[in-house]
């Protein structure tokens, strides 16, 4: 039913559902069906369970500053004894500047977090904590379609046509 004004559309017992439908000038036509959305049940704040593991993520613009900025994490979490893994690791991910020389601990538990941390001052390996240094260079990537249709077909044309094997390179 076209409806040119609001209507009453009372609660039944189950999701309330509507159909809109467009025909257009110039033949398109679409339909859609809209359904009512679930009640939301609220959560209780107390019922959250904290992460299993944890990412601390720390960086420099050397490897002397990725230690020092990891001595002095260590530090303020030393001092803190009432902070939370998690709100360190919102912070550390969101807030901070990243730069070319880069750490990442993870850990379930703070004692895991800090025992990483320490490792990242000492510049020693230690499970749970990954070190790296970003590589300069270009990223390309190749959508060359569904994929499904021709198996390989972006290394075929990577291989038959040198101007595009160039502008990938």
């Amino acid at each position: 039913e076209l409806l040119t004004e609001s209507v009453a559309w009372p609660e039944s017992g189950r999701p309330r559902r509507a159909g809109v439908s467009s025909f257009g000038i110039s033949g398109t036509n679409a339909h859609v069906i809209l359904e009512q959305a679930p009640v939301k049940v609220e959560e209780s704040v107390g019922g959250v369970a904290p992460p299993v593991v944890v990412p601390w993520v720390v960086s420099g613009r050397s490897e002397a500053a990725l230690r020092g900025q990891a001595e002095r994490l260590a530090s303020f979490v030393g001092e803190c004894a009432d902070l939370s893994p998690a709100d360190v690791a919102l912070s550390l991910a969101t807030t901070r500047s990243v730069f070319d020389h880069r750490a990442v601990v993870l850990a379930g538990g703070r004692a895991g977090l800090e025992a990483g941390v320490s490792a990242v001052v000492a510049g020693e390996p230690a499970a749970g904590v990954v070190q790296g240094q970003v590589v300069p260079g270009k990223l390309a990537v190749l959508f060359s379609g569904q994929g499904s249709q021709r198996v390989g077909m972006g290394r075929e044309l990577y291989e038959a046509f040198p101007v595009f094997a160039e502008a990938f390179d």
